[in-house]
């Protein structure tokens, strides 16, 4: 596996800025003019990719009423499972529009499959790269579809464990794919920040060698920003227009002003990474005078003795460096020094 790897054209990996991926999933509240409308509003943010999801409640589940298929707490609380993926899912019957709005837009667009008719309805649709999501990542058959279409994957690792992680890499890798994310994830909506144990990510680029990021579903930008901190070339996160207007995912998406403070937060955040460098910054050169030097703080007559009071280290920094205070002390002037005057060696005897 590769520690760089490209979508669309855009490198992805460790040396450059995050590849920030807006989630629309379920937040169309079912309307295909609000989907082109967030779109829209999701290109706006300067996101590097737009992502859908890809399913209908038939490939997901089957209609059923059973205690096991409805939903015990959280945002969708008595739903069953049918009800809740009939009102999140995004059309097959759309994806043409969107990918064409995609276009349009001059914006990366790929999607989640979430079986095998979704990828190659997707394949078709010239999708630059795949994600699996998180609850899909054990389906090794169709972890194995999804690989054998030759592009990026992108794989969400929430609920499994090291050896299930190493079996769906595996997978991807023996059946062609050759540009892999694994990205971190809680599976949890919305996520507290203290679940979200950001170390993982670093030891799964280092574990897989892979390239490694976040799909973050916790409130607010804090956890992303610290992910890029840590590493992260990839960052996922739910975009909504408002939270207000409700939608399957809405408690736990950013609106467009926050959605594009993470992109530049994020990206703020991995510019500031740098490198280990102790020489002098640009920004800080002009400011080396301001760094404290030996200077004589009142008047000394040629002949006489540098002491504690008449020589001290203050700041600008003309002068000799404060280091020098001990070897200075007790000799004496060749001249006449003014008070503010740098010290320097050609003053002393």
């Amino acid at each position: 596996m590769s520690r760089e790897i490209a979508i669309a054209g855009r490198k992805i990996g460790p040396d450059h800025p995050p590849y920030v991926i807006c989630e629309l999933s379920g937040n169309h509240n079912g309307s295909l003019d609000r989907a082109l409308s967030l779109m829209e509003a999701a290109a706006a943010t300067g996101c590097d990719a737009i992502k859908i999801q890809t399913y209908t409640p038939d490939t997901l589940t089957i209609d059923c009423d059973r205690p096991e298929f409805k939903i015990s707490g959280g945002l969708w609380d008595g739903q069953t499972l049918y009800d809740l993926y009939r009102e999140a899912q995004t059309p097959f019957e759309w994806h043409e529009a969107l990918f064409a709005k995609a276009r349009a837009l001059g914006v990366t667009l790929f999607s989640t499959p979430f079986d095998e008719s979704a990828a190659d309805l997707l394949d078709g649709l010239g999708a630059p790269a795949f994600k699996i999501a998180s609850f899909e990542a054990t389906d090794l058959p169709l972890v194995a579809h999804v690989a054998k279409k030759g592009k990026p994957m992108i794989i969400s690792t929430g609920l499994a464990n090291l050896g299930e992680i190493e079996q769906t890499v595996a997978t991807a890798h023996q059946n062609g794919c050759r540009e892999l994310v694994l990205l971190h994830c809680i599976s949890s909506y919305p996520a507290p920040d203290e679940d979200s144990n950001l170390r993982t990510m670093p030891h799964l680029a280092d574990a897989f060698g892979v390239v490694a990021g976040l799909s973050d579903h916790t409130h607010g930008t804090a956890v992303a920003v610290a992910a890029v901190a840590l590493g992260a070339s990839v960052i996922e996160k739910h975009f909504t227009l408002a939270r207000a207007d409700g939608g399957p995912d809405a408690a736990f998406s950013l609106e467009p002003d926050e959605f594009r403070r993470l992109c530049t937060d994020c990206r703020s955040a991995w510019a500031a990474l740098g490198s280990v460098r102790y020489d002098l910054k640009g920004s800080e050169q002009g400011n080396v005078v301001f760094r404290r030097s030996l200077y004589v703080v009142k008047d000394i007559a040629a002949g006489e003795t540098l002491t504690r009071d008449n020589v001290r280290s203050i700041r600008p920094g003309h002068g000799l460096p404060p280091r020098h205070l001990p070897d200075v002390l007790g000799r004496t002037a060749k001249r006449a020094i003014g008070r503010g005057e740098p010290l320097d060696w050609a003053a002393i005897s």
